[in-house]
């Protein structure tokens, strides 16, 4: 089984729309959307929910006013001075450390764990799918993408697919992380920009550190061509195969407002033979049949 992860250093690259168009190209395939905290992946896909799974972590302390006597022990120890004087604990401040739990002598205060999002299994017409939706303002984006990435892999195992297309967070951060972590290669979708070379060159290094294999797909690039020869270029001196270009076209939006991939809106189109093309290469480096 493989795993090809689809990221970008930014936002706004085109980074689902290609992902959605490998997923019409690909076979034997379970599609895994990561970007938890602004999933739009199933725009495209337009899954059919199977099941859902409430997703919980971390916790937040509140007090019993029945049990508590107000002693103020909980308030001395509280580096996080969220309890206030009528001894009611602030659930935005409150970090969930649980000293106050742990030292309260009368056992006065709750510790549930938090309802943060929901993860579910969902049936496409590419095949099933794995996604999630992080409650609004919600911590643990990691976690969750890690479950929906483990969760992606059995679901794989059970109907013997051999590949996961992942659609990864943007940036750098802990979501990005826990989406490449032990991955068999990321696609890099970049745009030619200062901002987009920036930050193609972050998540490259956040790519090799992990030791995971890096390719580069230059979207939108006869909008900038000077821009192009330096993601060329950098490409070329880390050794990261450059997949291919792919050209700027309003025929990406005319299908998203149909809600298809641009492989099924404009099938035979120059972008389609481009992306066709890509995906051929990507197949050959995972070395799938």
């Amino acid at each position: 089984m493989k795993e090809l992860v689809i990221i970008s250093g930014k936002g706004g690259t085109g980074k689902t729309s290609l992902m959605a168009a490998f997923a019409a190209l690909a076979k034997d395939r379970v599609l895994c959307d990561t970007d938890v905290d602004a999933a739009d992946l199933h725009l495209l896909a337009n899954p059919r929910v199977l099941q859902r799974t409430v997703f919980t972590s971390g916790h937040t302390a509140r007090i019993d006013p029945d049990l508590c006597l107000e002693c103020g022990l909980c308030r001395d120890l509280c580096r996080w001075n969220c309890i206030g004087d009528t001894f009611q604990i602030d659930p935005i401040g409150c970090e969930g450390c649980g000293v106050c739990v742990h030292f309260c002598p009368q056992n006065a205060i709750e510790f549930p764990e938090n309802t943060c999002g929901e993860w579910m299994v969902s049936d496409t017409r590419f095949g099933p799918m794995l996604h999630a939706r992080l409650g609004i303002a919600e911590e643990n984006s990691g976690k969750l993408v890690t479950l929906v990435r483990r969760e992606a892999r059995k679901l794989a195992e059970d109907k013997k697919l051999e590949l996961i297309i992942t659609d990864g967070p943007p940036g750098v951060g802990c979501p990005v992380i826990a989406a490449i972590g032990g991955a068999d290669a990321v696609v890099i979708v970049t745009e030619p920009t200062v901002a987009g070379l920036h930050d193609m060159k972050r998540v490259a290094d956040l790519a090799d550190h992990f030791k995971v294999p890096v390719m580069i797909c230059i979207n939108k690039y006869d909008l900038n061509p000077d821009m192009t020869r330096e993601i060329e270029n950098f490409a070329q001196k880390r050794h990261s195969p450059c997949l291919g270009h792919i050209p700027f076209d309003p025929m990406f939006t005319e299908a998203m407002i149909q809600a298809q991939t641009v492989i099924e809106y404009g099938n035979g189109s120059p972008v389609n033979t481009n992306i066709k093309a890509i995906w051929k290469r990507i197949e050959d480096r995972l070395g799938l049949l």
